[in-house]
């Protein structure tokens, strides 16, 4: 099971921003942010619930190659295309709208988005209607 999970991003604040309210649907914010000097590689902003952070970001650290994909759970369908709605009002860019995907099972309601710096991030709904 993962405990949290983090990657670079080529404009640490626009990232953010992106990431704010493109979670803020889901239920996931902004808990924690770290400076370079904490960290040692660059600024950190740390997603989730709760008080726990799950999902970073960060600069100083170079960019990835080539697309990262993570998939958030949304609670219900409305959700997912909040979530959409949003991404896509921050500049995200589509990558499948929102929509049943049979082909993972019967309830699978996703929507894709690619984020600033191309990666492509999903939130999903398991529940039937």
């Amino acid at each position: 099971m993962l405990d949290h999970i983090g990657f670079p991003v080529s404009n640490f604040l626009h990232s953010k921003k992106f990431y704010e309210a493109t979670l803020e649907p889901l239920g996931v914010g902004l808990i924690m942010e770290l400076t370079a000097e904490q960290t040692g590689v660059g600024s950190h902003a740390g997603f989730g619930e709760d008080g726990k952070p799950y999902f970073w970001i960060g600069d100083g650290e170079g960019t990835l190659r080539g697309r990262f994909h993570i998939a958030f759970t949304a609670g219900t369908r409305a959700d997912v295309d909040a979530f959409y709605k949003a991404a896509l009002a921050m500049g995200g860019r589509d990558n499948g709208p929102p929509g049943l995907r049979p082909h993972y099972h019967e309830h699978y309601y996703a929507a894709f988005v690619l984020d600033p710096d191309g990666h492509n991030i999903e939130a999903v709904c398991h529940r039937p209607q």
